[in-house]
C-alpha cells in the first residue's frame, strides 16, 4: 500500500517518521511506496493554541488532495498534536486517515500498562491525549502543561534540543513516574529530540514508534484498512 504522510510539523519529526518506517519496511523485507508534502508549523501552532479545528481541517485537506493524486492510498499525520483536528480532517479528507492516537490505547492495555505518563504539546497533555484512551489511566504535568508546552513548541520549531531542555523533559518524566505512571509516553513526535539516546532510568514509549508499525503494517501488507481506520 503507498503510504501518504503530512509532514512539515515540525522537520525533525517529518524526518524521524521517515527513517523509522524506511528501517521498519527494511527489516520485513518489503518494499516502502512513500509519499510526503509539507505543512505550515506555523499555521498548525496558531490553529491548535486557539482550537481552530475547522481551520486547520481546511489547510490538510489540499495537502491530503495532492497525496492522493500522487498514488496514496492512506494518509496519516506526522504529529500527534496536529491530531486536534482529526475528525474535522476525515470529514474532508478524500483519503483515508490513519490515527496516530486511536492505537494507543490498544498498545498500552497489551502492554499490561494502565497509567501512563504524557509528554507533548499543551492541549495533549491538558486533555490526555484529546480523551481518547479509554481503558488507560493518563496523568501529566499538570502544573508544568504551560510551561513544557511552550518548550515543545520551541523545539519543534527548532528542530534541535538543547541541553537544559532535554534536562527539564527528562526530570518531568520522573515526576510523573513518582505520582505513579508506568511509562512516559513521547505524545510529541519531536520528542525523540529530547529523548534519543538518553537512559532516563524509567521505562519510555514513543507514541511514534506504534504508528509508524501501524503504517509498516499497512504498506506491506500485514493489515488492512478496514481493520484499522
Amino acid at each position: 500500500m503507498h503510504i501518504g504522510l503530512i509532514g512539515g510539523i515540525g522537520p525533525a519529526a517529518t524526518v524521524v517518521y521517515y527513517q523509522r518506517l524506511c528501517a521498519e519496511m527494511a527489516a520485513r523485507g518489503a518494499r516502502l511506496e512513500l509519499t510526503i508534502v509539507q505543512a505550515d508549523i506555523h499555521e498548525l501552532i496558531a490553529n491548535n493554541l486557539a482550537d481552530r479545528r475547522e481551520a486547520q481541517a481546511a489547510a490538510y485537506a489540499p495537502l491530503i488532495d495532492r497525496l492522493r493524486a500522487a498514488g496514496a492510498e492512506c494518509a496519516a499525520i506526522t504529529s500527534l498534536g496536529g491530531h486536534f483536528c482529526f475528525a474535522e480532517t476525515v470529514a474532508r479528507s478524500s483519503l483515508p486517515l490513519v490515527s496516530a492516537v486511536r492505537p494507543l490505547d490498544a498498545f498500552f492495555t497489551a502492554g499490561g500498562i494502565g497509567c501512563v505518563g504524557l509528554l507533548g504539546t499543551r492541549v495533549v497533555m491538558r486533555t490526555r491525549l484529546y480523551g481518547q484512551l479509554e481503558r488507560t489511566r493518563a496523568i501529566a504535568p499538570d502544573d508544568e502543561i504551560e510551561e513544557l508546552g511552550q518548550l515543545y513548541q520551541d523545539m519543534a520549531v527548532a528542530g534541535t534540543c538543547d541541553a537544559a531542555t532535554r534536562a527539564r523533559f527528562l526530570k518531568a518524566g520522573r515526576q510523573m513516574i513518582d505520582q505513579g505512571a508506568e511509562a512516559v509516553v513521547l505524545a510529541g513526535t519531536d520528542l525523540n529530540l529530547a529523548f534519543d539516546g538518553q537512559n532516563p532510568g524509567y521505562p519510555v514509549i514513543d507514541a511514534l514508534d506504534v504508528h509508524v508499525a501501524l503504517l509498516a503494517d499497512l504498506a506491506s501488507g500485514r493489515a488492512s484498512l478496514e481493520a484499522v481506520v
